[in-house]
Order: structure tokens, then C-alpha cells, then sequence
């Protein structure tokens, strides 16, 4: 079959108008002699992902729950379900087959990808309007061969029940949560990579009313709340002239002149955290965001560092924090695979502490009943 596919490939090259399946098929007949109808569609299947798709790796993106992607080499393809880093049997015929791929995918992002810029991000997007961001790495510099990375983003589209259902929280924090959208605190959502906070931050904002006006800032298009009135503002990178760049910061500037009842930043880390912080202390209550952190406590030094890149001074980041942000809400997963909320905290004083009032090791903590009465939660 791979013969086949080849010469097939090759007659391709000398026939590049020929798009149409039936044309594609007959041309695979008249290769192959006598085949049958499932490897005609095989083949077929396999033509299109090797054109507009991303090749070989196509069988693992259609893997339930698959959440990344890497290629190290040729024969060293890895992906995550939920579980860690499994090894695949896909396989590539050589590096220069990885790095054609490669190159495909950077141009199909706009990006250029060659031996004078060896590496690209970029993103795709996928017909089932699942995204994918990709990061590619030639060799030179990669030691020893084409390295890809693929992050399947799907669009957070979960409710609160669904995650209730799922073990993510319990009923409990479910409704100290909805007392919190409810009452209008703004909130941070923390965690590594792949912990789900996307994931609850879209869920979160689907309680929020629907008389209510949200724009949602962010670097790929996630976020997509089950809301009627939401606004998606999407950052985009440089073309391959090196222009066009459009920031996080630009777009949090037009959200602010577009009568947002609630700003959302889907991912914090750059510079726009000095204009969140603006906006949420001059009348834009009830505002959010995701930052990486792995508890609590780290939340206030990751702040620091995201506000230095803004030209805010630690002490003015203090200042502006403690009156702009009120909850920090972290998310873990487990060596289950399974995603939860691990810790819900207030921010207080200045500088700024985040004291925990629930643990899902410790539950309630101080503070934590009071939280609930403030919230009009009944405990």
C-alpha cells in the first residue's frame, strides 16, 4: 500500500489539477489494477491528510481525548490523552519527510520555516473548529532531527453541571462559584498545563447573565461559553515580512471601548496585565483570566514577574492587584489524568497574600464559611 501510495503521489506531481475524488480514484485504479473500495477510500483518505491535513499524524489526532502531539525524530512520534506521554507507532520514512510536514504546516500558518528561521509557532484551524497550535524546530538547531509539537485546542464549551458530573468539583464549590459570578468578584483561574482551566473558566462565564456583555481577549480562539452575548478578540503574530502583529494589550484596549460589562483574558502572560488591572479598577467589575502557577502562594511572585514586563513596579502591582482581584481559583490534574479544583483563595493586604479558605485534601479552611455568607451561599 505504500508503494502504491507513492507512485500514486508521484503521478500527483505530474497531474497537479487533478482535485476531484472521482479523477483521484480513477487515477488510483489505474495504478493499483485490481483493488478494492475500502483501500481506494484509504488511499484517498490518506492523499487528502498528506495535502491539507497533518499527514501520518492524522490517526492520532483522531485518538478520544488526545491533547498533544511531538515528534522527536522520524520514528520518535509521543502523544497525551489525558495520561502522560504515550509512544505511538507512527512513523515517518526520514527526517526530510518530518521536515516537509513542517514546512507545510508553518506556511499554512503564515509563518516562514526554513534554514534562515528554523522555528515557527503558528495555529491551525481544523474543519471541526477544533484548533491546533504548532511549534516547529529544524535541525540544525534540534541535535538530531525535525522536532513538532502540536497542542489540540478545543473549544471550552463545558457547564458547570458537566464538570459536576465529571468529579471536577463538587457541588459545594459549585455553588461558591456561581456566588461569585453572581456577586461579581473578579477571579483568576491558575494552574500548569493541561489542568482544565480553560476548560472552568468557560464554564464559569456561562452562568453569567445573559443581560450581560462579555469579551473574551485571548492569544486562540477557546473560550465559547454556552452565552448568548459574547465578544471573541483574538491576538495574532507578525507576518512573514514581520509586520502586523496584533497584541494582547492592542485588543484589551479596543475591549474597553466597546461597552464590556465583563473582560476576560483567556491566557495572561504578557504586558496586558497592567491594562486588566486599569480596567478592573476603573468600573469593569467582575473580570478574569488564567494565569500558569501551580498553588496558591505562587500567584503574587507570577504576578510581579508578568507586571515587570509592563513597566509596573512591584509595589504598584501590589497596590493595583489588591483592589482589582478578589478570588484565585487553582486547578490540578491528577496522575489519574483527571482535572479538579485543588484550591479556592482570597487575595489580601499589601503586598498581596492569597490566603487558601478551601483545599480538596484539608476542604473548608478559615475563612471559607465567611466567603459563602458574603456570596449569599447558604453553607
Amino acid at each position: 500500500m505504500n508503494e502504491l501510495f507513492e507512485k500514486v503521489q508521484r503521478r500527483l506531481v505530474d497531474t497537479p489539477a487533478t482535485e476531484e475524488v472521482a479523477d483521484l480514484a480513477r487515477l488510483i485504479r489505474e495504478e493499483a489494477g485490481v483493488i478494492s473500495d475500502v483501500d481506494v477510500l484509504e488511499l484517498l483518505r490518506r492523499l487528502r491528510h498528506d495535502s491539507t491535513g497533518i499527514g501520518p499524524l492524522e490517526t492520532l489526532l483522531s485518538t478520544e481525548g488526545v491533547t498533544d502531539i511531538v515528534v522527536n525524530g522520524p520514528t520518535e512520534v509521543w502523544f497525551d490523552r489525558g495520561c502522560g506521554l504515550e509512544r505511538s507507532d507512527v512513523s515517518f520514512p526520514d527526517d526530510a519527510a518530518v521536515r516537509q510536514l513542517a514546512t507545510r504546516l508553518a506556511t499554512s500558518c503564515g509563518r516562514r520555516l526554513d534554514d534562515a528561521q528554523p522555528f515557527a509557532d503558528g495555529r491551525l484551524t481544523r474543519d471541526d473548529g477544533s484548533l491546533i497550535r504548532l511549534h516547529a524546530l529544524l535541525s540544525p538547531p534540534s541535535a538530531r532531527s525535525t522536532c513538532l509539537s502540536l497542542r489540540v485546542l478545543r473549544p471550552a464549551t463545558t457547564t458547570l453541571h458537566e464538570l459536576i458530573s465529571r468529579g471536577t468539583l463538587s457541588e459545594e464549590i459549585a455553588a461558591l462559584l456561581r456566588g461569585v459570578i453572581r456577586q461579581r468578584r473578579a477571579f483568576l483561574v491558575v494552574g500548569g498545563t493541561g489542568t482544565g482551566k480553560t476548560t472552568l473558566l468557560a464554564a464559569l462565564l456561562a452562568e453569567v447573565s445573559p443581560r450581560e456583555r462579555i469579551l473574551c481577549i485571548e492569544d486562540t480562539a477557546e473560550l465559547q461559553p454556552r452565552h448568548p452575548h459574547v465578544l471573541n478578540l483574538v491576538a495574532r503574530g507578525h507576518n512573514v515580512e514581520g509586520s502586523g502583529a496584533i497584541t494582547m494589550a492592542d485588543l484589551l484596549k479596543q475591549a474597553l471601548r466597546m461597552r464590556p460589562d465583563r473582560i476576560v483574558i483567556g491566557e495572561i502572560r504578557g504586558a496586558e496585565v497592567v491594562d486588566l488591572l486599569a480596567a478592573l479598577n476603573t468600573g469593569h467589575e467582575g473580570g478574569a483570566g488564567t494565569i500558569h502557577a501551580n498553588a496558591l502562594h505562587e500567584v503574587p511572585a507570577r504576578m510581579e514577574a508578568l507586571a515587570a514586563l509592563g513597566g509596573l513596579s512591584r509595589s504598584a502591582l501590589h497596590s493595583q492587584l489588591a483592589a482589582a482581584m478578589d478570588v484565585v481559583i487553582v486547578m490540578r490534574r491528577g496522575v489519574d489524568g483527571a482535572r479538579r479544583v485543588h484550591q479556592i483563595g482570597l487575595l489580601r493586604g499589601i503586598p498581596v497574600e492569597v490566603h487558601p479558605v478551601w483545599d480538596s485534601e484539608r476542604g473548608a479552611l478559615d475563612g471559607f464559611r465567611e466567603l459563602q455568607a458574603q456570596l449569599g451561599v447558604t453553607a
